[in-house]
């Protein structure tokens, strides 16, 4: 079972990784960024949109942050300009690492009730596996994005947790 602490864990690798991701598409032309590359999201710049709708939805579950303003099948959308997508990121890992500063391990062990858009009903699990989701999303479509990254030229340096998170 996961406990509090893997989700401080998890959420410093997420802002980490996510910090190292931007920076290499920083690097990239916005054209390159925008260039469709067969991810589940197709593009770079939509992948990481999704990423970020994905977790503004989670947490809106989980912390009460708004929703986002779009669906599912409009999330690689979500905000076009690459610089405030990459200020919105910042800015949810920001409030990711201050909710998992708060996540206490009885909250952790209770059950979400939720409607969910994707399974077009009202769904209840247990947190330490929506919690898991959460962050197996973040990992699943940043390797995509890393990927795409990769294949342009950009490094992003060490990706492994243990060299990148080191107090847990």
């Amino acid at each position: 079972m996961i406990t509090p602490a893997y989700v401080r864990v998890m959420a410093a690798y997420n802002a980490e990784m996510n910090r190292r991701i931007y920076a290499a598409a920083s690097r990239l032309s916005d054209e390159a960024r925008r260039a469709e590359r067969g991810l589940f999201w197709g593009s770079i710049h939509g992948t990481l949109n999704h990423l970020l709708w994905g977790d503004r939805q989670w947490m809106s579950r989980f912390a009460g942050w708004p929703k986002p303003e779009v669906g599912l099948k409009q999330s690689a959308a979500l905000i076009d300009s690459f610089s405030e997508l990459a200020a919105a990121r910042v800015a949810a890992d920001a409030a990711l690492q201050d909710w998992a500063e708060t996540v206490a391990a009885d909250w952790l062990q209770a059950e979400q009730t939720w409607f969910s858009g994707a399974a077009g009903r009202e769904m209840r699990q247990g947190r330490p596996i929506l919690v898991t989701h959460l962050f197996n999303h973040q990992t699943h479509h940043r390797g995509q994005v890393h990927a795409a990254l990769t294949a342009c030229g950009e490094r992003t340096g060490d990706t492994d947790l243990f060299l990148l998170i080191t107090d847990g």
